[in-house]
C-alpha cells in the first residue's frame, strides 16, 4: 500500500481518497482513516483523476502497482494546469503538423486564429528538422524562432516564439509554441515611427525652403504642422500650447484647436499654485495626467463637458518654455504611455518653436551663423530627446522590433544636426538696418500723403526713424512710447494705419492691435518684432484677426513703404468711392 501526500488544507475534515485494490480496501486501513479524515473511495485511476479534479485532497491511498500510473497522471494534471494558468497561449504540434496540445487561452481565440498558428508551428517544425546535428547541438540555434502574426487585415497582432522539443539522440520529435497578442506592442511601434517623422518633419531646415519662405510664411507652416501631427499622430482633437514669458512668466497662447475661446482667454502664469494645472506643469517641468477633472481641485475649466485632461512641458534642455495641455470629454482618456509619447512630440514642438525664433531674430549678414547659433541652441534639446528614447528602450529589452523602432529616434537626431550643418552652407543673406532708412529721399506718394499714422515702439530710436521716414512722403505721423500710450490715443484721436512693436514692457502688439479692432472705423495694424516667435505669439493671434502685415526688424526701407502702401490701399478705394 502506497500513501501519496498532497500537503496540508485548512477544512476542519479534511479528505482522504482511496484508490480501490486489495490492500487500500483493507477494512482496517479505512476505519483508521476515517477517525480522523473523510474518506472518499474510487474503482479506477480515471476516477481519481476525475475526483482530484473536483475536489481538495490531503493525501491518496492505493496499491503499490497503481501508485506510479496514478503519479504520472498527477504530474500531467498539474502540468496541464499551469499551461492552462499562464496567461499566453501554448501549443505542442508534432512532426506532421498535428496539434497534439492547446491551453484553454489558444482555444479561445477564434478557429482561424488557432489554424494559422497551427500552420506557423508546423513551418517551425520543418525549419528544425532541416537543420543539421551540429547545428542542433548549438543552443543559439534551436532556442526559439520568433514569427510576427498580423491578424484581421493587420487590426490584431500575435507574435509566436517557437521552441523543438529533442529527444536523447538529437532528434525533433515536437515544436512547442508560446502565442501572446503583442497588438498593443505593435501600436506603440507605429506611434514611435510617427513622432519621428514628424519630429524630423517639424525640424526640417533646408537652405532651399528658408530662402522661399518669409518668416511669417515658416511660422504659419509650421503651426500647420504641428496642429496636423497633434491630430493625426497623437490623436489629440482639443488641446492648446503656451509658451512662458520670461518677463512676466504669463502663459501666452501659440496655438489651439478644438477649445472655445472663453477658455483661451484665461490668464495663467508659471506659478505651481494658483494657476490650475498649467500653472503647475509650466513652473514645476512635472507633466501631469488628470484622470478626473471633477474630482481635481488644479482643474481650471477648458474644454466644454471635459472629463480628464494631459499637460506637459515644452523643454528646451534644461529650461520649461511652455506647456502642451490636451483634454479630453472622456473620463481617464490618457494613459502613461500618452505621457511618455507626448513628452518626446513636445521637446519636439518646443525646438521647432524655438529653432524659428532664432531664423527670424538674427541680424547677422552670413547665413552660417544662424546655423551656428542653432545648432548651439538645439545641442541640449536634441542630446534630451537621446535621453528619453534610451529610456524607452530599456522598456523593451527582448523585443528587437521595438528595440529598433526607437533607435530610428536616436538615428534621426543625427539627421537633424546634419540638416542643420548643410543650412550652415546655404547662400548668404545680405540684411540691412533700420539706419539705412534715414537716408531716403523726401517725396510724395498718394497713397502715404497725409495718412494718419501711429508708431508704436519702446525704442526710441527705432520709432523717430520710422516716423521721419514716413515723414518725408507727407504722411501724418503720431508717436507713442508704450502700449497703454498708444491704446490712450486710438480711443481719443483714431488713426489710419497703426505700426506698433510687439515686445513692449505694458502692453503686447495684441493689446494695441486688439484695442484698434474695437474702434468704430478700425485702421489696419502692422506688427513689428526683433524677438523672431514672439513669446506672447502675437503674430499668429492677430494674423487669424486680420492682422494687416508683419515686419522684422531689422528690415529695408523698401519693406516698410511696400507693406505701409498694401495696407493703406483701402484707405484710397473708400475716398474715390
Amino acid at each position: 500500500m502506497s500513501v501519496l501526500t498532497l500537503g496540508p488544507k485548512t477544512v476542519s475534515k479534511p479528505k482522504v481518497l482511496v484508490l480501490a485494490g486489495q490492500h487500500a480496501e483493507h477494512a482496517g486501513v479505512v476505519e483508521t482513516l476515517n477517525e480522523r479524515f473523510e474518506v472518499v473511495r474510487t474503482a479506477t485511476i480515471d476516477d481519481a483523476m476525475a475526483a482530484l479534479r473536483k475536489d481538495d485532497f490531503v493525501g491518496v491511498v492505493s496499491d503499490s502497482g497503481d501508485f506510479l500510473p496514478l503519479e504520472r497522471a498527477l504530474v500531467t494534471q498539474q502540468a496541464s494546469m499551469i499551461l492552462n494558468t499562464i496567461g499566453e497561449g501554448v501549443c505542442v504540434v508534432d512532426r506532421e503538423g498535428r496539434p497534439n496540445f492547446m491551453n484553454k487561452k489558444l482555444l479561445a481565440w477564434p478557429p482561424h486564429v488557432r489554424e494559422y498558428v497551427r500552420r506557423i508551428c508546423s513551418d517551425a517544425m520543418s525549419f528544425f528538422a532541416g537543420l543539421t546535428p551540429e547545428q542542433l547541438s548549438n543552443p543559439i540555434v534551436t532556442r526559439c524562432r520568433r514569427y510576427n502574426l498580423p491578424i484581421d487585415d493587420s487590426q490584431q497582432f500575435l507574435e509566436l516564439m517557437a521552441s523543438p522539443v529533442l529527444t536523447p539522440n538529437g532528434q525533433v520529435v515536437q515544436v512547442v509554441a508560446v502565442v501572446w497578442d503583442a497588438t498593443a506592442t505593435r501600436r506603440l511601434q507605429q506611434k514611435i515611427d510617427a513622432i519621428d517623422v514628424a519630429g524630423r518633419e517639424l525640424m526640417k531646415l533646408d537652405a532651399d525652403s528658408l530662402k522661399m519662405h518669409s518668416a511669417v510664411q515658416r511660422l504659419k507652416l509650421l503651426e500647420e504642422k504641428i496642429v496636423g501631427y497633434a491630430k493625426q499622430l497623437m490623436h489629440f482633437d482639443h488641446f492648446a500650447i503656451y509658451l512662458r514669458d520670461p518677463a512676466t512668466n504669463k502663459l501666452e497662447l501659440v496655438m489651439s484647436n478644438g477649445l472655445p475661446a472663453e477658455a483661451l482667454n484665461v490668464d495663467l502664469y508659471a506659478v505651481a499654485e494658483g494657476n490650475g494645472i498649467s500653472g503647475y506643469v509650466g513652473a514645476t517641468g512635472r507633466s501631469y495626467i488628470c484622470p478626473d477633472v471633477v474630482r481635481d481641485p488644479r482643474y481650471v475649466q477648458g474644454l466644454d463637458n471635459a472629463m480628464s485632461s494631459l499637460t506637459v512641458p515644452l523643454r528646451m534642455h534644461d529650461k520649461i518654455i511652455g506647456i502642451f495641455n490636451v483634454e479630453s470629454r472622456q473620463r481617464g482618456a490618457f494613459t502613461e504611455d500618452d505621457r511618455q509619447f507626448a513628452e518626446i512630440f513636445g521637446r519636439y514642438i518646443a525646438m521647432a518653436l524655438n529653432t524659428l525664433d532664432l531664423l527670424v531674430k538674427e541680424r547677422v549678414e552670413v547665413s552660417h551663423k544662424v546655423a551656428d547659433n542653432v545648432i548651439s541652441e538645439l545641442e541640449g534639446p536634441l542630446n534630451d530627446i537621446e535621453v528619453d528614447a534610451k529610456d524607452v528602450l530599456d522598456d523593451f529589452i527582448g523585443d528587437d522590433a521595438m528595440r529598433q523602432r526607437i533607435q530610428q529616434i536616436l538615428v534621426n537626431v543625427g539627421s537633424i544636426r546634419s540638416s542643420l550643418q548643410q543650412v550652415q552652407k546655404g547662400a548668404n543673406t545680405t540684411v540691412l538696418g533700420v539706419s539705412e532708412l534715414e537716408d531716403r529721399p523726401a517725396s510724395s506718394d498718394p497713397i502715404i500723403n497725409e495718412a494718419r499714422i501711429l508708431v508704436v515702439d519702446d525704442e526710441p530710436n527705432i520709432r523717430q526713424t520710422i516716423a521721419a521716414v514716413l515723414r518725408k512722403y507727407q504722411a501724418r505721423v503720431t508717436i507713442a512710447t508704450n502700449g497703454a500710450e498708444a491704446i490712450e490715443i486710438l480711443e481719443r484721436d483714431g488713426a489710419d494705419l497703426v505700426l506698433s512693436d510687439i515686445k513692449m514692457p505694458d502692453k503686447t502688439g495684441y493689446d494695441v492691435f486688439a484695442s484698434a479692432r474695437k474702434l468704430e472705423a478700425p485702421p489696419p495694424v502692422i506688427l513689428m518684432t526683433g524677438f523672431g516667435y514672439d513669446p506672447g505669439h502675437c503674430i499668429v493671434r492677430a494674423s487669424q484677426e486680420g492682422l494687416a502685415a508683419v515686419l522684422f526688424k531689422p528690415f529695408r526701407a523698401e519693406q516698410l513703404l511696400d507693406e505701409v502702401r498694401k495696407a493703406l490701399a483701402h484707405r484710397t478705394v473708400t475716398a474715390h468711392a
